[in-house]
């Protein structure tokens, strides 16, 4: 008899603490032992995780009125300015941001020790920040500076909102070049020197459910040690691309868009980091649950690390300049190993992701959910799948066209 079930029926068995939850490790070995049909009768929730660099984050901050009010019109915490072009004390800080006096890379490699992601780090880890703000002044907002110390627990409301997280898939990033480089995919040696990656395979959310099925807007997930949301599909979401015969992507392709109260979080899964020579951002932990509504969904939750491929990437020239070169792929098994060939080399590979982390993430949403504290949400609105019109544009694409139109 096929496997039909419903978010209530699971929601049902999780608050009677019946709901069988394995992560998405523990699925593959139940699929080789069992069949998938039979494990899709017994397994209700699959868990995932992921923990990796995700700079396109940040934190939405209400930082409550002062007397005289203030129309804040500048705002640093800890010297990283927050952009506040929104209300009179609200403001976002993006991960990436930098302080004002960072020295960036004019002196080359630069080290980027401190920027937002740092700041959002110190906040949920309640360390005292420093907020410093300007204003022009008007008639009902008549104060024009503050320089004062807070905590998270001071601010009225404090948010995550990422923009583009959990990227399904990424590149396999390399350095074809005679000269070391400095990447967001971390330090690429020359000539085929190293291979970096940042995705957790077999545990990453996406990879799990290619098609998008049951991770939508609405859907409940593990953010940064809390609960938070998927909010919208993320920017840069480009469901259109080539597929495996398992439906798993073989390049970037879905983004999600998260929240959730930074109250909430915790600086173990929330974590400022710097890359030399590129800049600053924050490591994020997502963790989502994969209601196993059918067999489909139990068959793409047993998917393994040698069967998601990622595109070999160059980026000492293809990258950066927009000169694809096919350099063929390779898969997660081999990534994970330490070794990949790469034109009939032997290549070691640098993850700028944590799979331990993943794990831990994922065993973290299983417990959850076994002890009744974590239902599962029915997205009110699925994410946009691959046979949705979207395009992804690109400037270089407006430059091309004659006079700019």
């Amino acid at each position: 008899m096929a496997v039909k079930r419903t978010y209530e029926e699971i929601n049902e068995k999780i608050r009677a603490g019946r709901a069988v939850v394995v992560t998405a490790e523990e699925v593959i070995d139940i699929v080789a032992e069992k069949g998938v049909a039979r494990a899709a009768r017994e397994v209700d929730v699959v868990t995932t995780g992921t923990f990796g660099p995700m700079c396109s984050s940040g934190a939405m901050l209400n930082l409550g009125h002062t007397c005289p009010r203030m129309k804040m019109s500048r705002v640093w915490l800890n010297g990283v300015e927050a952009y506040a072009g929104l209300a009179a004390v609200d403001a976002y800080l993006g991960a990436t941001q930098l302080p004002e006096n960072d020295p960036e890379n004019k002196v080359y490699p630069g080290k980027f020790l401190y920027g937002g992601g740092h700041v959002i780090q110190d906040l949920v880890a309640r360390r005292p920040v420093r907020l410093e703000a300007t204003a022009y002044g008007t008639d009902c907002y008549p104060r024009k500076k503050l320089d004062t110390v807070i905590t998270l627990d001071d601010i009225n409301e404090a948010y995550l909102f990422n923009p583009r997280n959990a990227y399904q898939n990424y590149n396999c990033a390399v350095n074809l070049g005679d000269r070391t480089i400095y990447t967001y995919m971390g330090i690429l040696r020359p000539r085929l020197g190293n291979a970096g990656y940042s995705t957790s395979g077999q545990l990453s959310p996406l990879l799990n459910d290619p098609y998008y099925r049951t991770t939508g807007i609405g859907t409940r997930i593990f953010l940064g040690g809390g609960v938070g949301y998927v909010a919208w599909y993320g920017t840069q979401h480009h469901p259109n691309v080539a597929r495996g015969p398992n439906g798993v992507p073989t390049g970037g392709a879905g983004t999600l868009a998260v929240i959730g109260d930074l109250h909430q979080m915790s600086p173990e899964w929330l974590v400022g980091a710097s890359f030399v020579g590129y800049g600053a951002s924050l490591y994020v932990g997502i963790g989502i649950p994969i209601p196993i509504l059918d067999e489909e969904m139990l068959r793409f939750t047993a998917v393994k690390d040698e069967d998601i491929l990622c595109p070999v990437v160059d980026y000492s020239e293809g990258y950066p300049y927009c000169k694809p070169r096919d350099l063929g792929f390779v898969n997660y098994r081999d990534l994970r190993r330490g070794k990949v060939i790469i034109e009939g080399k032997e290549v070691p590979t640098t993850p700028m992701s944590s799979y331990p982390r993943a794990r831990k993430i994922a065993a973290i949403l299983k417990e959850w959910i076994q002890r009744g504290s974590f239902e599962l949400t029915c997205p009110v609105q699925p994410l946009p799948s691959a046979d949705a019109d979207i395009v992804v544009h690109t400037l270089v694409e407006r430059e091309a066209r004659p006079d700019g139109e």
